[in-house]
């Protein structure tokens, strides 16, 4: 069974096949004027010295001219195939990645909360940053195998003209380089694997200690961080070194290999002239050295094994799909767990209870971020374990407890909620979240930049904000997660009053969690939560 991400690469591979394959024909463009190149060099330079050995006669009727210039044009030749091999591979990774990486982050947002939340912004930035250049990498080298071929036919082209044996020993040579080469591997596979985990815990240690640089400054932590980043960059040390000396046998085999073609080739070419002799063997040393992308392939192996095993780790197996019951524009909610209650479009219920009783659980559960239990919670009759997430989604406005804010301006974390929104829903959304004032007070209004997760607001305002982006959303229910937490009691009271009045005008319902009186008055009815324990109760107060 093939692997989500091995899949996705695969589909990848299809979609680049263009461009992969004019990659592929410049990589073997430049090995054979690579080859060819080294090949009439040594030729030319022998075939040169014994013309001008053996005296003026000699030296002026051999023929300078044509072959330096298919010297010259075989280099231009392989500094242009060079170029647009690199270009080819690049913009063909380039252009999986653009889809890979929204494939991706695709993954971990429709992951199962526990899984979600279990990868921290730092990891999730080393996996998406770290372990997705690995891919890339792996397409760049992709025509490697092509320059190989390329290589050895035009090695054997040159090398048989100083006999049979001569082109045989390069291709025994050749073998023997890549048979070395895929044993060694395995050797540093563990090595390669060392390294891509101590890049991704490198990164993310940096990654919080930034994050959390107020409170290890307000703590004198920093020296702290420091030891730890910097325990975190020793390991990567440690982990590169090892790797490196692994890798520096592949460097050794490839010379030695390298070195023998070359001896072999000459040797065995020599009863044909001295001129063949040169050219077999740097023709043979040549079609060894054509092998270094595919040698360097194999020494990233382990690096690229780990980093695909870990995005694959993020490509959870895709839920069963959803019936396609679809409730009404203002479903009537109904809950039996925790308690029996129906709430019909327009009312408004108040979730009250100590901190961990399940409240935020039941409200995430509305707005589909958790899986319902089939049974508890319905829409118009509709089991909501079987109501489309898009359709749920569309009838619920949320408003969290702890809102993330995009780097952004106002206008663009309200327009989030309703891309169609015009400047006056927008202002109208910020009046009745009590931040209209502070948001004109602003440089540039709507278009005011609030910073990383907003930080140029105070909490309170972060808090309103994100209520405002929930007002801006067109749904028939707004789900409010401790609104006022944090607010002043006056400014919690004007909040209040102006949600009031905006229930009574758009006539949407509500489902309200809090523990203040003032918002809980809002509510007719309240479902009071206990833990669940024994003699545990659920109440509904009316």
């Amino acid at each position: 069974m093939s692997q989500p991400l091995e899949t996705l690469i695969a589909a990848e591979r299809r979609t680049q096949r263009p461009l992969l394959r004019r990659a592929a024909l410049y990589a073997a463009l430049v090995a054979a004027a690579s080859v060819v190149l080294l090949g009439l060099s040594g030729w030319f330079i022998t075939a040169a010295a014994f013309a001008g050995a053996a005296g003026t006669l000699a030296a002026q009727a051999f023929n300078y001219m044509l072959p330096s210039a298919g010297i010259r044009l075989l280099a231009i030749v392989r500094t242009g195939a060079r170029y647009g091999e690199r270009l080819a591979a690049h913009e063909a990774a380039f252009g999986a990645l653009a889809r890979i990486r929204p494939a991706l982050f695709r993954a971990i947002a429709a992951a199962p909360v526990g899984k979600a939340l279990a990868l921290s912004t730092g990891e999730a930035t080393a996996r998406m940053i770290g372990d997705v250049d690995a891919i890339e990498t792996r397409f760049v080298r992709l025509s490697a195998p092509w320059g190989v071929a390329a290589a050895l036919a035009s090695g054997l082209c040159l090398t048989v003209l100083g006999g049979a044996l001569a082109a045989l020993s390069t291709v025994a040579c050749l073998a023997a380089l890549l048979l070395s080469a895929r044993a060694l591997s395995r050797r540093l596979e563990a090595p390669g694997r060392a390294v891509q985990i101590a890049a991704g815990v490198l990164r993310e240690d940096f990654a919080q200690a930034i994050e959390a640089a107020p409170e290890l400054r307000c703590f004198g932590l920093e020296s702290w961080a420091a030891d730890r980043i910097d325990a975190a960059s020793r390991a990567l040390a440690a982990a590169q070194r090892a790797q490196a000396s692994v890798a520096g046998w592949f460097e050794l085999i490839q010379a030695l290999s390298i070195a023998l073609a070359a001896s072999a080739a000459a040797l065995l070419s020599a009863p044909a002239g001295a001129e063949i002799a040169a050219l077999a063997a740097l023709a043979a040393a040549m079609t060894l050295d054509g092998a270094a992308p595919l040698l360097h392939g194999q020494i990233d192996r382990g690096k690229m094994r780990e980093a695909a095993a870990r995005l694959d780790t993020l490509f959870a197996p895709l839920p069963p799909a959803r019936a396609t019951a679809i409730p009404s524009d203002t479903p009537v909610l109904t809950f039996q767990h925790p308690a029996p209650c129906r709430v019909a479009p327009g009312e408004r219920l108040a979730l009250t209870g100590p901190s961990g009783a399940g409240k935020t659980m039941i409200v995430e559960t509305l707005i589909g971020l958790r899986r319902a239990t089939p049974g508890e919670i319905t829409l118009d009759g509709i089991d909501l374990a079987t109501v489309p997430l898009p359709a749920l989604r569309h009838r619920f406005a949320w408003a969290p407890q702890d809102a993330m804010l995009l780097s952004g301006t106002i206008r663009e974390n309200l327009m989030l909620a309703n891309p169609c929104a015009d400047d006056a829903t927008l202002w109208a959304a910020l009046h009745d979240a009590v931040l209209e004032d502070r948001v004109r007070a602003l440089d540039h209004g709507l278009d005011g930049w609030i910073g990383e997760n907003g930080v140029r607001l105070s909490g309170g305002e972060r808090r309103r904000l994100a209520l405002a982006r929930a007002y801006c959303a067109r749904a028939p229910w707004l789900l409010l997660d401790e609104p006022s937490e944090g607010l002043d009691a006056a400014t919690e009271a004007v909040l209040t009053d102006r949600l009031r009045s905006r229930l009574d005008r758009t006539g949407q319902g509500l489902i309200l969690v809090t523990h203040r009186p003032t918002l809980k008055a809002l509510c007719p009815r309240i479902l009071a939560i206990e833990p669940d324990r024994p003699g545990a109760t659920v109440r509904l107060v009316a």
